[in-house]
């Protein structure tokens, strides 16, 4: 089968999806990724993978009507002259244009992979109440006829209903995220050489920047030992973005070092102690939650869809409520004085990491709910077996995929 995999940012096809589009080629089909940036060591590893890499450029976070529609003739004109058998899309842009394209030229099999919903959603958006609605109906007729929409967390199916987005009855799985390589995250003893909080994340205000900053501002006046990270790539076509003079700014202003974004986020979870993401962004289930987990360390995040979801309360890590940087000023206190803590806490981390959100486990639920498993053919349209286990929701949510839809007409 051809298969072609729609992107809004070339890293992520070898960083978030490598594993998934090499699944996909073990499994006999042949792989088109496409991104909007060509990035030469992308490129590389698609190469060396046996994937084919197309460049279709893309605004990420633009509004340029223009614009938006030369990305769907071009979708359209990829599908033509590929005739692929499935597409799946991630992110925004690709869904929507992804997803019209795929109507337009009828592609058989469309699969969306909601990863987030993305700062129109995200609570103190500033987006406008056209742009917001506009949205909405290109998602609506993006994914109406969507085999299958996977989410990663337990929120989104009810959100989506709630703005119109899907009907009750369209089928949505929920899987546990992206899933994180456990070989290449490998756990990481602890420093001895103080606390260090690390936040990683795209520049953005809604991913709690200004609050991290307050609360590292809190906690080293009780702890002048502790450190402060964020890393991260500035984010210019973001309206939440910050702008590197304001970086300059708050290094000036608060104890916290900024680290220009990187390839590899290795090295600096391995010199962390905690990891921190104070976001209200409209989150699916940060990766970089999954990675620092897997590591074995601490998190503390907000009390959000997709945030919240790979925590266990008190073992694991603390949810803290967003836009409050006491609570999480209060957070950071209890690990930064007790080092006993931080070590039992990282440990669940990476227990949790290997029950749970192994990225060979998830993309295994994936492929089988897309028929694309060596030892799942493909079914036509009237076939009654169902692709993903449709048992009840277990108590953890994400832990195996969980056909929503088909558990709430069950319940009902």
């Amino acid at each position: 089968m051809k298969v072609v995999v729609l992107s809004s940012l070339a890293f992520s096809l070898t960083n978030f999806r490598g594993n998934l589009l090499r699944e996909m080629l073990a499994n006999g089909h042949e792989v088109i990724a496409v991104a909007p940036d060509h990035d030469d060591a992308v490129a590389r590893e698609l190469s060396r993978s046996g994937v084919d890499y197309r460049v279709i450029p893309m605004q990420r976070a633009g509004t340029n009507p223009i614009a938006d529609l030369r990305l769907f003739a071009a979708y359209v004109w990829l599908m033509l002259r590929e005739q692929p058998q499935l597409v799946l899309a991630y992110t925004q842009k690709p869904i929507i244009y992804g997803g019209l394209a795929a109507r337009f030229v009828a592609v058989p099999r469309f699969f969306a992979l909601m990863s987030g919903l993305g700062h129109v959603f995200s609570p103190g958006s500033k987006t406008s109440s056209l742009l917001r609605w506009v949205t909405k109906r290109l998602y609506r007729e993006a994914v109406r006829r969507a085999r299958a929409i996977f989410v990663f967390n337990a929120d989104d199916r009810q959100d989506m209903i709630d703005l119109g987005i899907i009907d009750a009855r369209q089928k949505v799985i929920q899987v546990p995220g992206s899933g994180v390589d456990l070989a290449k995250f490998e756990r990481q003893p602890l420093s001895q050489d103080g606390t260090s909080f690390l936040m990683i994340a795209r520049l953005l205000r809604n991913k709690g920047i200004p609050e991290f900053l307050e609360a590292s501002k809190r906690v080293s006046e009780q702890h002048p030992e502790s450190r402060f990270l964020i890393l991260g790539h500035v984010d210019d076509q973001n309206p939440e973005g910050i702008t590197k003079a304001e970086i300059e700014q708050y290094g000036e202003q608060y104890p916290v070092e900024f680290i220009p974004g990187t390839a590899d986020v290795r090295p600096y979870l391995a010199q962390s102690s905690v990891f921190v993401l104070p976001s209200y962004y409209r989150e699916g289930l940060p990766r970089t939650i999954l990675e620092a987990m897997a590591v074995g360390r601490p998190i503390i995040t907000t009390d959000q869809p997709g945030c919240r979801d790979p925590i266990e309360e008190g073992q694991n890590g603390f949810i803290v409520p967003p836009r409050d940087a006491g609570s999480l000023a209060d957070a950071m206190e209890k690990l930064a004085s007790d080092p006993m803590l931080v070590a039992r806490m990282g440990r669940r981390s990476r227990e949790l990491a290997e029950e749970i959100y192994s990225d060979a486990k998830v993309n295994r639920q994936l492929l089988d709910a897309m028929d694309l498993s060596a030892l799942n053919p493909p079914r036509g349209p009237s076939s009654n077996r169902p692709s993903v286990d449709q048992s009840e929701p277990t108590a953890r949510p994400g832990q195996p995929a969980i056909d929503l839809a088909a558990n709430e007409g069950a319940a009902n």
